[in-house]
């Protein structure tokens, strides 16, 4: 069950619903089902402040392969 961004033609009001199958897609501000499918770009993950998304180092030992480890060896 993907979800979706969709434009109401008649009034123009966007937003994201779950799709179950073959189901009819109504608009939530006016009902309307003359609706458009709109091409969503991938969320970023949020990061709190001083956090990283990705660890800056693995520890000790040698190298593990991972694009931020920095590790020597």
């Amino acid at each position: 069950m993907p979800m979706y961004e969709y434009a109401c033609r008649k009034c123009e009001h966007t937003f994201e619903t779950l799709v179950f199958g073959d189901e009819t897609i109504e608009c939530p501000e006016c009902q309307a089902t003359k609706v458009e499918r709109l091409l969503s770009l991938p969320g970023r993950p949020k990061v709190s402040a001083g956090a990283s998304s990705l660890p800056s180092a693995c520890g000790e030992g040698p190298p593990c392969g991972a694009p931020w480890c920095q590790r020597t060896g």
